[in-house]
């Protein structure tokens, strides 16, 4: 029995009232944080276990900040979700009377579009993209379709409530100025409202359409981000106000302009930079932009993306995901740490490759993650720059080399007369890290003049993604670039102090770092990985053991130096010191055997470094 059309009313009144009182009391980390602490959150149960607990106080009214502050760690990393997106996609899914998880919000209006066409390519399933007015400008159905290898049709209608039944998935795409209730008709799956300034909201219609749902927060998680905090709340007040949205005014042309002037100057790179939503929005259009080349310069050429296995999961786990929607494209492992020499194995890779007469693109940290190790450079210019044969004896495609330079923003591979400067190469960014101090997710990549042509492509799938970054997040890029050269200086030097600390205190430990000679040329990162001591009569009692130890170091320092010291997955954030295990954190879907189960620590300019050291010096006694 349905309830009384009363009683939903009222109840809609009620969510309204309460979220916002919420708005009104929130803690200001839902607002400005971009990396959630790791001891007090659940991955199997992300957004469930937040969602579970807000819903109690809900039901109790409690709207107090000490009580919302308690509130569980909803996603472990900003872009995938947070507390205001969460309750974003509560209320509308309490408007729309369907489950919350049924209900997810995108700063892109293209991604969640992409993110069904997606799931049914692989399920074999035909899709039909439903609009009323126009389509967004920037969605090109012909590049969607021979690009992504997706497959689609469109059809113009009048309104939702009057599509038929079809054979397969029916996309509802409207744009909308108002946060609200949906016309839900059972003959559409998915709804997609479009919000000018702010992104999209999908709605999931029908049980049957559930099994869609991890599948489609994974692109989330991987291809773009979700709806930002700042973005959320403008909805949530529309949500609340039965109003129009907002319209922000910003000096987004100003920002950019600022930001691409700022990054040319740090990276001395000759092509404009793009600058994404994310590091793995950037990276996604990279990949998109590589591909889309090689269809129409050397069509019929089988793609070879050379990717280290035990390099940040995100990279490792989108890498494979393009690679599993597209027969011409595969992944080849690159072991790039501690045994294994990054160039030695590129050049075998790439001797292989140009047999096979393929198209290589190489992904690679430098330094690595998280052995924090550089290869010689020299080297791998010579590798990357030697001219190969296919098998039958022609010239081979030379690669190019994709590089990760998230650690180390300010080192110079790109311009005139640097080491990379005479080979296919491009540079890439996250924003969360330095260029930002941590304060938001946006993402950046330069290329050189040999790149200059696959700039323009990877711009293309950036905009067809509506995956560029947001004029708030323009807006912190322009306020915090100029100072980042010197926050590295400074990082690194508070790293190279409590390395030596530690190196003093702990012989025994394993300590993963440039070396002072590396520091010279250039590589301050401040970022290191410890190894520590074991003791055990076998293999995995060792393991065990050690893996312990890392808990308890980390718990140690975030229980002592609460204000300071956090487990989370950061580096370059502008104060504090941030403590992660890659295995459990960054390398989340990696193959096992390829984790390390170390701590990785990353200290910021600020931080009071003698507390860091004491409390350090007081693990060491404990064990």
């Amino acid at each position: 029995m349905q309830p009384h059309p009363k009683v939903i009313i009222m109840e809609d009144i009620k969510m309204r009232n309460y979220i916002k009182e919420v708005l009104k009391n929130m803690p200001t980390d839902w607002l400005s944080l971009t990396t959630h602490r790791l001891d007090i959150y659940d991955e199997s149960l992300a957004k469930t276990q937040f969602l579970d607990q807000f819903e109690k106080l809900y039901n109790d009214n409690n709207t107090e900040t000490a009580a919302l502050k308690n509130l569980p760690t909803a996603y472990d990393y900003i872009r995938l979700g947070h507390p205001l997106s969460c309750i974003l996609e509560w209320g509308i899914a309490h408007l729309n009377n369907v489950a919350p998880e049924n209900v997810i919000t995108f700063s892109s209006k293209t991604v969640p579009v992409l993110a069904i066409l997606r799931k049914n390519l692989l399920a074999n399933k035909n899709t039909q993209i439903l609009y009323t007015d126009e389509l967004p400008t920037f969605f090109d159905a012909e590049i969607v379709k021979r690009v992504y290898g997706y497959n689609f049709e469109l059809k113009k209608v009048e309104n939702a409530s009057n599509v038929p039944e079809f054979n397969g998935t029916s996309v509802f795409i409207s744009e909308n100025d108002k946060i609200g209730a949906m016309d839900l008709n059972p003959n559409i799956d998915f709804f997609i409202s479009l919000h000018d300034q702010l992104g999209s909201i999908l709605v999931v219609n029908g049980k049957k359409n559930e099994s869609y749902i991890s599948e489609i927060q994974h692109v989330r998680r991987r291809e773009t981000i979700a709806m930002t905090p700042a973005n959320c709340l403008t909805a949530l007040k529309a949500l609340v106000s039965q109003a129009v949205i907002a319209h922000t005014k910003s000096n987004v042309a100003a920002d950019k302009t600022s930001v691409l002037d700022s990054i040319k100057d740090i990276t001395g790179s000759p092509t404009k930079a793009l600058v994404a939503s994310s590091g793995l929005s950037i990276q996604y259009a990279i990949m998109m932009g590589l591909i889309h080349d090689v269809l129409e310069k050397h069509k019929g050429k089988a793609i070879k993306f050379i990717v280290p296995p035990n390099c940040y999961g995100g990279t490792n786990d989108q890498a494979r995901r393009v690679a599993a929607c597209l027969d011409n494209v595969e992944i080849v492992d690159l072991p790039v740490d501690g045994e294994n020499n990054m160039v030695q194995s590129i050049d075998t890779i790439l001797t292989k490759i140009a047999a096979e007469d393929a198209i290589p693109y190489i992904i690679a940290e430098i330094p690595t993650n998280p052995r924090v190790e550089v290869p010689d450079l020299q080297q791998l210019k010579a590798v990357l720059s030697k001219e190969r044969k296919t098998a039958t004896g022609e010239t081979a495609i030379d690669p190019v080399f994709i590089l990760d330079q998230t650690f180390c923003p300010n080192y110079h591979f790109l311009g005139e007369g640097e080491i990379l400067s005479t080979v296919r190469a491009i540079s890439y960014a996250s924003g969360s890290k330095f260029p930002s101090g941590g304060k938001c997710t946006a993402g950046y990549v330069v290329g050189n003049t040999k790149t200059a042509a696959l700039m323009e492509k990877i711009e293309l799938h950036l905009t067809l993604c509506d995956n560029e970054a947001t004029a708030l997040q323009y807006e912190i890029l322009a306020e915090q670039l100029p100072s980042m050269n010197q926050r590295i200086i400074d990082a690194y030097e508070n790293t190279r102090e409590f390395v030596n600390f530690i190196h003093e205190t702990l012989p025994g430990a394993k300590i993963n770092f440039v070396s002072e000679e590396l520091a010279g040329q250039g590589f301050t990162p401040s970022v290191f990985s410890l190894d520590l001591p074991t003791k055990g009569n076998t293999d995995a009692e060792k393991e065990a053991y050690k893996r312990a130890l890392n808990l308890k170091l980390i718990d140690l320092m975030i229980t002592e130096i609460p204000n300071e010291s956090k487990f989370c997955v950061s580096y370059g954030q502008l104060k504090g010191c941030y403590w992660t295990i890659p295995a459990t954190s960054t390398q989340g879907t990696t193959k096992e055997g390829d984790k390390d189960y170390i701590v990785r620590a990353s200290l910021s300019p600020n931080l009071d470094l003698d507390l860091h050291k004491k409390v350090f010096l007081k693990f060491v006694e404990q064990i």
